[in-house]
């Protein structure tokens, strides 16, 4: 065990908003201003800057700006005309967005239970595939990439679509590939708390597919391929043009954000991994850490004792979505999924957001440090 000393009477917020704006604030009113002053306030010039710049940074030919990243996974379900009847096999434990947008259209979520990484188990989605199934969307939850490798095979070999849900984990990658230019489909939230975020909601689709893209750009802007013919019907899903410019300011700075999360990440692994479950990298992947989730059967007691040091962390997620009570008409019940539920006794998220300092980390470890030593 690695003993790191710091000062006492640091506080350490989960997530630091203001510290955030204040770094930025500059920039930030500038590209608010410019885009006031244009005149151009939804998609046009600056949204499409915005999906050029994503384009190259994820290596991927399509990307597309829309209202949030629940709206990006129900278009895409609905661009594959995946609707009533069909079902969706996603892990058990992610944000209820994930099967709130499978509900959306119509679609029935599939629970699979998740490994200890927290991603979807590879080896159990086989048995839950039936003539209803139309797609797997593996969920790259905290950040760090599922064995997309093991999916896509397993996609071919039933002839299924994969939708990545890749909200917590851009600039991630799996075998050198980036999250959500993997599967047949990506989608991102950039919601505030996320590694690149937008000053309210945003989200990002990407493809390989020019044709699917095509159908995408039309559905988001309700169909209309003119602004008075309407060749399908869509959603209003389109991206504003403040956010699209102010995330990308955010853009520029997302692989030292990046680095900074795994130097942080690198931090708690070789201080408190003789304490607590901490995760790490696995094999052919490299994690981005927007969540850093480790697991203790002491959990309770020590989230108690780190708030009373005024160090804030969270659970992601203290309920898993099979016992959600929107879920109820699933049929599943408490014990279905033993990995997930055991999991959600002992995670506990850290900080881990880029704004903290290396002072405010010590403090952390010293604390949990500390908790152990007096059990």
């Amino acid at each position: 065990m690695t003993t790191i000393d710091a000062p006492l009477a640091i506080k350490v917020p989960f997530v630091d908003f203001k510290r955030r704006y204040s770094l930025h604030r500059k920039e930030i009113l500038e590209a608010v201003d410019t885009v006031f002053s244009s005149g151009s306030y939804i998609l046009g010039g600056f949204v499409e800057a915005f999906e050029q710049a994503i384009a190259e940074y994820l290596d991927c030919p399509y990307v597309l700006g829309v209202a949030n990243g629940t709206d990006a996974i129900i278009l895409g379900l609905k661009a594959f005309d995946i609707g009533v009847g069909d079902e969706v096999i996603i892990p058990v434990n992610s944000f209820i967005a994930s099967a709130g947008a499978v509900a959306a259209v119509g679609a029935t979520p599939v629970f699979c239970d998740v490994n200890d990484d927290l991603n979807i188990n590879t080896d159990q989605i086989s048995s839950l595939i039936t003539s209803k199934t139309k797609a797997i969307m593996p969920v790259h939850l905290t950040g760090r990439p599922a064995d997309m490798q093991a999916i896509m095979v397993l996609a071919k070999q039933h002839n299924l679509i994969v939708i990545e849900d890749a909200a917590q984990s851009i600039g991630a990658s799996f075998q050198g590939q980036k999250t959500g230019t993997i599967g047949d489909m990506g989608t991102f939230s950039l919601h505030p708390l996320k590694n690149l975020f937008a000053y309210g909601d945003a989200g990002i689709i990407t493809t390989r597919n020019k044709e699917l893209y095509n159908k995408l750009k039309l559905m988001r802007n309700h169909g209309l391929a003119d602004r008075d013919t309407c060749v399908s019907w869509g959603l209003n899903s389109r991206l504003d043009s403040v956010q699209a410019k102010l995330a990308l300011i955010g853009l520029k700075y997302l692989d030292e954000w990046t680095a900074r999360r795994r130097k942080t990440a690198k931090l708690y692994q070789d201080s408190l991994s003789t304490l607590l479950k901490v995760p790490f990298d696995n094999e052919h992947s490299f994690s981005v850490y927007h969540n850093f989730v480790a697991l203790t059967e002491q959990r309770d007691a020590l989230m108690r004792s780190l708030k009373g040091k005024e160090i804030e962390t969270k659970i992601h997620y203290p309920i898993p979505m099979h016992l959600q009570p929107a879920a109820a008409s699933l049929g599943y019940k408490k014990g279905d999924f033993p990995v997930a539920e055991k999991l959600t006794n002992e995670m506990v998220s850290l900080p881990i957001c880029s704004e903290l300092n290396d002072e405010q980390i010590r403090y952390v470890i010293r604390q949990i440090e500390i908790f152990f030593e007096e059990r």
